[in-house]
């Protein structure tokens, strides 16, 4: 392998380990409670030193945060890309698919530990302007314009918020990830079934 194959597989396998910490310290934080989990037992769970751990983060609060500046971005990106192209029912239909989806898997994993870790968030993340509220208010304004009817903004931020209300909805329930995206998906349309089509989740890769 060449030099620079050799720097892309090394920056591909610390990724992959950035993730992987992530998951496991989301999965002891929902199940034993934030406060209850130290950096040994993440390290333990992955079958890692900790000074591997300590390589990727040098905290609990460092990989919290981690987790939610990764949706963050990750709404931004979706945002840009329906910013860049005419807004038609369709493309609101596609967005609104799309920013369901983003709350699979690590995204859900995320809005679970923060229903079951209110206090430990708002330690790490003090109400700050930029977070997912200010999204979901631009992606509204995006959808419908800057002078909509209340009614109809209101309706389309419940929407966004479906995925979060669905999360807290399910809290001391045997629901899945998948009932969880399914019942958001149902209440997002009937949202905004007056206004767009049906959100349209994006298919599998």
């Amino acid at each position: 392998m060449t030099k620079t194959g050799q720097v892309t597989a090394a920056r591909r396998k610390g990724s992959q380990t950035r993730a992987d910490i992530q998951r496991a310290a989301l999965s002891l934080f929902t199940e034993r409670g934030y406060d209850a989990t130290s950096m040994r037992e993440i390290a333990e769970q992955l079958g890692i030193t900790k000074a591997a751990l300590y390589y990727h983060f040098d905290s609990k609060e460092a990989i919290i945060l981690s987790l939610f500046h990764d949706h963050m971005r990750a709404l931004d990106d979706l945002l840009d890309w329906a910013a860049s192209r005419p807004l038609t029912p369709d493309l609101c239909a596609e967005f609104l698919g799309r920013w369901i989806a983003l709350s699979a898997g690590q995204g859900l994993r995320t809005m679970r530990f923060a229903a079951a870790n209110h206090a430990a968030l708002r330690a790490v993340m003090p109400p700050r302007q930029g977070g997912p509220l200010e999204r979901i208010g631009r992606a509204a304004q995006l959808l419908l314009g800057p002078d909509a009817p209340l009614n109809d903004l209101l309706h389309v931020r419940m929407a966004l918020l479906s995925v979060h209300n669905a999360v807290v909805a399910a809290q001391g329930t045997d629901a899945t990830d998948d009932d969880i995206l399914a019942l958001a998906t149902r209440a997002a349309t009937l949202l905004v079934g007056d206004l767009f089509p049906a959100p349209r989740l994006p298919d599998p890769e």
